[in-house]
């Protein structure tokens, strides 16, 4: 097969509905499935039939499929090429990818370097070889010294009396604690102002350091729904790329050795995800030392667990006297001055 054989083509599927169901077709015959998140595509045809393509959502390089009968050939280094360049295109240098294990070496070929694998399903990936190692080289720098050493990855949407209760029983049963609060920006409050809500409400907690979130921590990166057919499995994959970096990266670059979560009560998905993490912690075959998982029973008030959700929803309703309940003075404070202000002035 020559070049000059191949067409390209960029597809917009939210404005090219019978595009994108011809890749969720093509998807299908190579036992991937179509994801909705993908913005957009890079397409090859040969003589005007679809041979080849690749998605893009945000950073991350998804759907990648070529047909069987021309893996092998130089297409695939093709793909890898205009996908990339289209990422830098609108602003994005550093990719992540999602493959099977057996892809690994191809797309090594490509640029791309491996982070973790979830044995016989499937690789994360990276386009530099120094993103993670780097991340891990300046976490490092602020180790602390101690026999048990815990971690807590925070979304706090906004930060609760339940977050700080939290945070002040792991601060008190380790040597040092290590904060992380979820930088994507996928919630009511911006990352700048999640984070300001917890800086301001852990002022007094001893022994604590508040780290900044990354995109390899509960990020839209590590957990990205792929390309699993078997749609049971999707859930139990996208967990365990992300609990794996933190097992085989962060953790060692900062000795962790507990990990404190909530109990959950409400979100299925956070209760997945906490059940996870005693097994791709503790038990899965990884060449880091095992994380102890630690669930504490999360803060009531009266007999009704504490939730941001509910915080939130008393938010809509401006119900502050209810809402001083929920939250510590702090985040009381930042609701009523810098939250609900601007927008009571503006109406």
């Amino acid at each position: 097969m020559t070049d000059d054989e191949l067409s390209c083509e960029t597809i917009f599927p939210a404005r090219q509905p019978l595009e994108r169901g011809e890749i969720g077709r093509f998807l299908v015959q190579s036992d991937l499935d179509y994801e909705p998140g993908v913005e957009v595509f890079v397409v090859f045809r040969r003589e005007g039939t679809l041979v080849a393509c690749a998605g893009l959502e945000k950073n991350i390089v998804k759907c990648v499929a070529i047909s069987e009968e021309l893996r092998g050939e130089s297409i695939g280094l093709k793909l890898l090429t205009e996908i990339v360049g289209l990422a830098q295109d609108r602003g994005y240098s550093h990719l992540f990818l999602y493959t099977k294990p057996d892809n690994v070496p191809f797309f090594r070929g490509c640029g791309f370097y491996p982070l973790v694998e979830v044995p016989g399903r499937v690789a994360f990936m990276e386009n530099t070889p120094v993103g993670l190692p780097s991340y891990c080289t300046r976490l490092r720098g602020e180790a602390k010294s101690g026999g048990k050493i815990g971690a807590i990855v925070m979304n706090a949407n906004p930060f609760t009396l339940g977050h700080l209760y939290l945070i002040e029983r792991a601060a008190a049963e380790c040597d040092w604690l290590h904060v992380f609060v979820v930088a994507e920006e996928a919630s009511l409050f911006s990352y700048r102002d999640r984070f300001a809500m917890v800086s301001e409400g852990t002022a007094r907690v001893a022994r604590m350091t508040l780290h900044h979130g990354s995109s390899y921590m509960v990020s839209r990166a590590t957990f990205s729904s792929y390309f699993f057919k078997e749609k049971g499995i999707v859930g139990d994959c996208c967990t365990a790329v992300d609990l794996l970096v933190f097992r085989n990266w962060i953790a060692p670059a900062l000795g962790v050795t507990h990990r404190f979560v909530g109990t959950e009560p409400f979100c299925p998905t956070t209760r997945k995800y906490n059940a996870d993490m005693h097994h791709w912690l503790a038990e899965a075959a990884s060449p880091a030392a095992p994380v102890e998982t630690v669930e504490i029973p999360r803060l009531t008030y009266g007999e009704t667990p504490i939730s941001a959700s509910e915080v939130r929803r008393l938010l809509a309703e401006k119900d502050f006297a209810a809402i001083a309940h929920l939250v510590p003075p702090t985040t009381l404070d930042f609701l009523q001055t810098r939250w609900c202000a601007p927008a009571m002035t503006a109406a």
